[in-house]
């Protein structure tokens, strides 16, 4: 079992009922050259588990399939899901280490695990993802569309060609290839959830080609909530704001992640595990008449 307990003398927290659970007011100065980055060489680990939270099987025997789910917010996702009872299709490119700290988590919950490595720019690989889903647990009930990529650069003028279909091929290329693959196997009340992110709604001055993409995101979302409404299958997006996840110190200089989403209103960044159960509660019954919707989490920045 990975902990979750984490002794942090050397920066301010908040503490939380139970304290040991601290959350970090402000990060060690990092950068990792890779991207989308790897969170076990974070320091410290982002949070993705709640000790305190109470499940209620609001998920039980449901099978979900979540890109980008061996670390960050993905991460949290996957084990609150399994904590909720269903089983979990963690989708990947190449971060083996993180994917399968996340199974052991997932499967000590005592729920099954599959890992599936790939490049989710590549079409047929949905296809893939889809069957090797249906023959390990033979449906699908939930798709988390939740993998990114992003690339500070001081310009548009830096921008390059590569580096815009990247980032367009890898955050909302793949949420329409992923999708394709695995609508003719939802049923009614199934559940499709995008995270899009606070920037579609604020923009950011130095990640002109992300932000575009998540702006895509959030009309993707209504637009294909309308497309599905007859079938009932709900589609929603989670609008996250600064989260700590190896996004952060993959994507910033060591200067800005020392600071990050300390210009919220809360004067700090989010846990992956404060952000994961607005995606449980818009994959469960209890968001049985929510669909086309986006669920801001954002440390309170009003957008």
């Amino acid at each position: 079992m990975i902990s979750i307990f984490y002794n942090y003398p050397e920066y301010p927290y908040i503490g939380f009922k139970d304290q040991n659970l601290k959350t970090p007011l402000s990060f060690p100065k990092q950068h990792q050259n890779i991207q989308p980055g790897f969170e076990y060489l974070m320091s410290p680990p982002p949070i993705f588990d709640n000790p305190n939270a109470i499940p209620s099987n609001r998920l039980q025997d449901k099978v979900a399939i979540i890109s980008g789910g061996d670390s960050g917010i993905g991460r949290a996702i996957s084990i609150l899901f399994a904590k909720e009872g269903a089983d979990i299709v963690i989708v990947y490119l190449n971060e083996h280490e993180d994917a399968n700290n996340t199974r052991q988590v997932v499967e000590s919950y005592g729920r099954r695990c599959l890992l599936i490595a790939g490049d989710l720019r590549d079409e047929s690989f949905s296809s893939h993802i889809v069957q090797s889903t249906l023959h390990t647990f033979g449906k699908i009930d939930i798709l988390i569309n939740n993998c990114g990529v992003q690339f500070p650069q001081n310009s548009i003028l830096d921008i390059t060609s590569k580096q815009l279909r990247d980032t367009f091929e890898t955050n909302i290329f793949s949420f329409f290839y992923l999708t394709k693959a695995v609508l003719p196997y939802l049923q009614a009340h199934s559940s499709i959830i995008n995270t899009t992110s606070v920037t579609a709604y604020e923009g950011k001055k130095n990640l002109i080609d992300y932000s575009s993409t998540k702006g895509a995101i959030s009309v993707f979302t209504k637009s294909l909530a309308l497309s599905l409404a007859d079938q009932k299958i709900r589609v929603n997006a989670v609008a996250p704001g600064p989260i700590w996840t190896p996004l952060i110190p993959a994507s910033f200089s060591e200067d800005e992640v020392e600071i990050f989403g300390t210009d919220t209103p809360l004067k700090r960044a989010g846990q992956p595990f404060e952000v994961a159960p607005a995606y449980l509660y818009l994959a469960s019954d209890d968001s049985r008449y929510v669909t086309g919707q986006v669920i801001h989490v954002n440390g309170g920045s009003m957008v």
